[in-house]
């Protein structure tokens, strides 16, 4: 391990691990029942079935990065793969509430954003305590 890797604590490497592994299962998921992914999807459709593809898609990649990063990352590749869930988490968010979704459908992910966001700035703490030494 490098020494910039070890630098990086291991509940973060934990929850970035457990995150990769729920973006992997909700993808895979995705795949075999996209209905229930989206809700309100019919899937009787072509482009309906694609646009649920392209979402289980999307979080099977940033699950396989965040995996990968979880487990050899320094800060700034943990930083950098977070920062891209983060906005995608944000986006989803913003379209929630467009959607008019209640309360208890955004609190999801609101908590993954702080949770992100902690990690983000835990990475960024430490490369700036690295880089000053």
């Amino acid at each position: 391990m490098s020494p910039a890797a070890k630098l990086v604590p291991t509940w973060v490497r934990i929850i970035a691990g457990l995150v990769a592994l729920l973006n992997l299962a909700y993808g895979l998921s995705g795949y075999f029942a996209p209905a229930d992914i989206l809700p309100g999807l019919s899937a009787d459709t072509a482009a309906s079935l694609n646009a649920a593809y392209i979402f289980s898609a999307r979080n099977v990649a940033i699950g396989i990065a965040l995996g990968i990063v979880s487990l050899r990352g320094v800060p700034e590749s943990i930083a950098i793969v977070m920062i891209i869930r983060f906005l995608v988490e944000a986006q989803d968010l913003v379209l929630s509430i467009i959607a008019g979704n209640p309360l208890t459908a955004l609190l999801m992910p609101i908590v993954f954003i702080a949770v992100e966001l902690t990690i983000i700035v835990t990475m960024f703490k430490i490369v700036g305590e690295r880089d000053t030494h």
